[in-house]
């Protein structure tokens, strides 16, 4: 359907959570506030539909030109022209809705709006609710289309100007009619759905038809296409509450409140920390390995026995790439204590005699050498043997 004004997009806004007296979006066509047709109202309008009242509204009628259409933001609640003042909420709630029957009939409050001031309502879709126990539990159940397009339910409109005020407040209310076969076990009763772009929509909008009739009334049915209803969750009784969550089904794998989907995801983030911790395992085997690569290596050093007395101590074999850089302990030389000698020694070749590992100091006047340095020559390092740093192993 064509568009040819549209609010502003402070002006409405979506919600999953729509409640009468919110502002919602009607299509309707661009007609004067006082309806299609060309008589103006003033005060309250008759309700008695008579031949009179038909007649000179017919000779005030002027067929426009060209029909335009128009969405405009307007309040859940319909309010009829001739209010003078603001009603109160409890007086809102009345009008929310228009069954069809009360429009068959003739006079009463809808009159002029049936005749001149029909609209549809725009929506992803409705809640109702389903009562058990006697009405002490209810369910909510969300219906849509089931292809996913918008709904279009039947409304009639009305623009009302209280007393002692120049602002104009646009209301709305929604036809419903008797539930189809699919929502029965829900509701008696249902909004009238139109397909958009049919020939009823358009006939329903039409403000040339300035006169309700049977072909109208007859709009005014049960919808006989293919919806879906599911139950949706109870946050969504409570006014105030809005999310996303409240239009997916309690049963469905995205909603996150369903108690089989939460031990769902338990048992997900279980399997993923077994498998971090499986990770870990395997880093700590990899690392493991290279520590034994580290001292696999560092037992193929010997040292060199020098002959003389006991203080003339096995000599670890002089600087290696491995001892002076990339490994996880660092030794000194000249001048260390006690405690770096013994571990210098200790990493020594296993196979040394066991006296040279730690012999006691003699007692006696002659001078002491370091045991890590004696003044002589490093021992030379056997053919074929090289160390590796535990960096190299892992950049392998």
């Amino acid at each position: 359907m064509p568009i040819e004004d549209a609010p502003e997009d402070d002006d409405v806004r979506q919600t999953y959570n729509f409640a009468p007296g919110s502002h919602g979006l009607v299509y309707r066509a661009d007609v004067p506030d006082w309806g299609a047709g060309g008589k103006s109202h003033s005060g309250r309008q008759d309700v008695d539909d008579n031949e009179e009242s038909r007649e000179e509204d017919s000779e005030n009628i002027e067929a426009p030109k060209e029909t335009k259409y128009k969405l405009q933001a307007m309040k859940w609640g319909l309010v009829p022209f001739w209010t003078k003042r603001n009603p109160d909420y409890s007086s809102v709630m009345r009008t929310i809705n228009a069954r069809d029957d009360s429009l068959a009939q003739s006079g009463g409050m809808w009159h002029t709006m049936k005749q001149r001031k029909r609209c549809i309502v725009v929506a992803q879709g409705f809640y109702e609710w389903l009562k058990k126990n006697g009405g002490k539990e209810k369910i909510p159940h969300f219906t849509k289309r089931k292809d996913g397009q918008l709904m279009c339910f039947a409304g009639l409109w009305d623009c009302v100007q209280y007393e002692g005020s120049e602002e104009k407040h646009y209301t709305y209310t929604i036809i419903t009619t008797d539930s189809n076969t699919q929502l029965s076990f829900l509701h008696d009763r249902m909004p009238v759905i139109l397909d958009n772009g049919s020939d009823a929509l358009r006939t329903w909008l039409d403000p040339k038809r300035s006169e309700w009739s049977k072909e109208l009334q007859s709009l005014l049915k049960p919808y006989n296409g293919e919806l879906e209803c599911y139950p949706v969750s109870k946050e969504v009784g409570k006014v105030g509450n809005n999310s996303p969550t409240f239009i997916v089904p309690v049963a469905s794998t995205e909603n996150k409140n369903n108690i089989a989907n939460f031990f769902g995801n338990a048992k997900k983030e279980a399997a993923g920390k077994e498998e971090k911790k499986e990770i870990m395992e395997e880093e700590t085997e990899i690392a493991k390995k290279g520590t034994d690569i580290e001292q696999d290596e560092r037992k193929q050093r010997t040292t060199v026995g020098q002959s003389g007395t006991e203080d003339n101590a096995p000599l670890p074999v002089p600087s290696s790439p491995f001892a002076t850089a990339g490994s996880k302990r660092g030794y000194r030389t000249d001048g260390d204590d006690d405690v770096s000698s013994a571990k210098a020694v200790k990493l020594g070749n296993p196979e040394a005699p066991a006296e040279s590992m730690g012999s006691p100091e003699k007692k006696s006047g002659r001078k002491t050498r370091s045991g890590t340095s004696n003044g002589t020559k490093g021992s030379p390092v056997k053919p074929g043997v090289k160390s590796q740093k535990i960096t190299s192993f892992f950049n392998k």
